[in-house]
Order: structure tokens, then sequence, then C-alpha cells
């Protein structure tokens, strides 16, 4: 009757060592056979194995036939001993194939370190590369829809701007209205040890309209409608609708890009401006309550001292902030392929470049604005 577990045993013949094996040698079989090795090892005393008889083995496959080989370290010349031609056959081929594990690397740290910064370089001039592609191809397809305008979805615009318009209000005036205070305090707690706290009220305004306003609005719609479109895009890829536009002779640029872009760039100014008036009007609740303004007073102050051309400066940007974060999102919207997995990661990737890109065109308009002296 067969053996239900395998067996081994070392033995001498003619003042070598074998190692016997017998019964079921498979890749179920052999869990547990290392402990069983290593005791049969340890009362034969054996060292090294000349021979393998395996005529016992009833079953036996790539796993079992390894496994054996590796117990017996055996190597090029070891014999091995089987009754059935298919089993010699078999352990002809794995023996055959057997390697010596290479040597253990020892990387250089240094090394490792250019190579991803190497690596993330490349990346990113690839990606960079792309982008100016698409946004080229955005151009073009602008341009002929100014050309006939019969070619802009309209409809589709009016949608994505209540999207991103509309339903964006309430978190932008909160967040706004709320960074207004914060500006408003902090201001009168510096300018308070020089006795020019009522300087808050220009320091407050000043920031809103140049810097805050624009700036933490771009970064809640990179977050909110960036992000959206980058995962709108990227489901409809990995659903395949985008390659089925493509057989219809539809691009998908100018059926779901310029659309997004066109309503972002509209949205834009008009959610900066809605942003400046809720940090202004926490300025001035922040104001009423440390420096004891009225509103009125407040609003009369920042009129009489604080430029135009300080509210124009980050209006100028809006629409530029705008244009970047659509493009952005919608470019990783399409560059999704594979899994639903890929469309998280991407929509991540796509709000970490948008705000990014967003705060060097920052910086880039503050140089300009600065060397313009405005």
């Amino acid at each position: 009757m067969a053996s239900d577990q395998p067996t081994i045993k070392y033995s001498q013949r003619a003042g070598q060592s074998v190692l016997e094996v017998g019964g079921p040698w498979t890749v179920f079989s052999i869990r547990e056979i290392g402990k069983t090795a290593a005791k049969a090892r340890a009362a034969s005393g054996a060292r090294k194995v000349a021979n393998v008889d395996a005529s016992a083995v009833d079953q036996l496959d790539t796993a079992g036939a390894l496994e054996i080989l590796q117990l017996a370290g055996a190597g090029p010349d070891t014999k091995v001993q089987t009754q059935e031609e298919r089993h010699a056959e078999l352990f002809k081929l794995v023996q055959g194939n057997m390697r010596k594990a290479p040597p253990e690397r020892h990387p250089n740290w240094i090394a490792g370190w250019f190579a991803e910064v190497g690596g993330t370089l490349v990346s990113g001039l690839k990606q960079v590369t792309h982008l100016a592609a698409f946004v080229g191809e955005i151009v073009v397809v602008f341009g002929l829809a100014c050309l006939s305008p019969r070619r802009f979805r309209f409809p589709a615009v009016i949608k994505q701007t209540y999207e991103v318009w509309i339903r964006a209000l309430t978190i932008v005036g909160v967040l706004c209205f709320l960074i207004g205070v914060v500006i408003a305090y902090q201001g009168v707690q510096q300018l308070k040890q020089f006795g020019a706290e009522t300087f808050a009220v220009e320091a407050t305004a000043i920031a809103i309209f140049r810097e805050l306003g624009v700036l933490f609005t771009a970064i809640i719609v990179a977050g909110r409608s960036g992000s959206a479109f980058t995962a709108q895009i990227g489901t409809m890829q990995v659903n395949l609708e985008i390659d089925a536009m493509r057989t219809m002779g539809l691009n998908p640029v100018e059926w779901l890009v310029l659309p997004r872009i066109v309503a972002l760039t509209l949205a834009m100014p008009l959610l900066t401006f809605w942003g400046d008036m809720a940090g202004l009007l926490g300025g001035a609740f922040a104001c009423t309550i440390y420096l004891d303004f009225t509103f009125v007073q407040f609003f009369e102050r920042m009129r009489d001292t604080v430029g135009i051309w300080n509210f124009y400066t980050g209006m100028i940007k809006a629409p530029v902030f705008g244009i970047v974060i659509a493009a952005i999102g919608c470019f990783e919207g399409l560059q999704v392929k594979g899994s639903a997995e890929i469309v998280g990661q991407l929509t991540t990737k796509s709000v970490v470049e948008a705000i990014f890109c967003v705060i060097v065109l920052d910086a880039i308009f503050s140089v300009i604005f600065l060397l313009a002296d405005v």
C-alpha cells in the first residue's frame, strides 16, 4: 500500500551516503518535509550525499523533484535512481535547470540615490512634454471652435459651470471667511506691539485681494473640481467610453475637455470675487471684535487706503489658474489605463500637480507685478 506521506532516509552504500526517498513528493505533500529531513540527517550524521534513490517514489512533480535534489545537495554529477522513466526525465529536467543563487548584491546607496533622482527627473520631463502636447491640442481645438461656434457644446459648458461655480460657493465662502478672520486677528496681535493695530485693515485687505483670496480658491477648486475632472474622464477610460467616442469619429478633447476648461475659466474669477468678499467680511468681523471698529469704518478705511490694483492683481490670476487646473485634471483623466485603481492614483496626482503649478504661477505673477511696480 502506498504511503500518504513522503519518506526520507539517509543510508550508506559502498561507503557513500545515499538519500532514499519514497511516497508522494508533490507540492501538496512536502509542506512539512523540512523538519523530517532535519531529523533524518541528524540521526544519520550524513554531511554529503553522493546518490539519490527515488525508486520508492510513487507520485512526483516539479516541486517534489526540486525538493529532493535540494535535500541531497545535488550537483550536476549526482546520480538519481528511479523505477519510472517519467520520473527520471523529470529529475533530469529539474537537475539540468538548477543554478547557483547569484551572490548577494550590496548596492551603493549613493548610486541608488542618483538613479532615483535621475529616474524622477526623466519622468518629470516626459510628463511636461506630454502635457505641453496636450495643451497644444487644446489650443487647436479651441481655435477651430472659435471659427465654428456651433462646435462649442454650450449645454455642457453651462452644466459644468454650475458644478464648479454654484456648488463650490459654500465651501469657498466659509474657508475664505475664516482666513479673513485669522489674518485680521494675527495682524492686530502683531501690529499692536507698535501701536499700529489699525493698519490691520490694510494688511487684511491687501493679503486677501492680492494673494490669499485667489490662492485658496484655486486650491479648493483643484481639490474639488480638478479631481472630479480626472475621476470622471478616467472612469470613462476604464469603461472604454473614450475609445468608443474615437471609433465614432468624436474628438474627446472637443467633447469632454474643452467644455470643462471653458467652464472653469469662467467660474474662477467669479469664485475668486466671492472668496475676496467673504475674506473681507471675515476680516471686518475680527476687527469689530479686536479694534472696536464698525463694519462701515472697516470698509471706509479700506476704500481710502487700499488701491484698486490690489484687487485687479488677484483677478488677473484667476482665469489662468482655472485653465491650468482644468487642463491638468482632464490630462490625467485621459492617462488612465487599466483598472479602476489607477483612477484613484491619477486623481491624487492631478490634485498635487495642479496645486504645485498654481503656487509656481502665483510666484511668477508676484515677480512680474513687482517688476511692473503694481
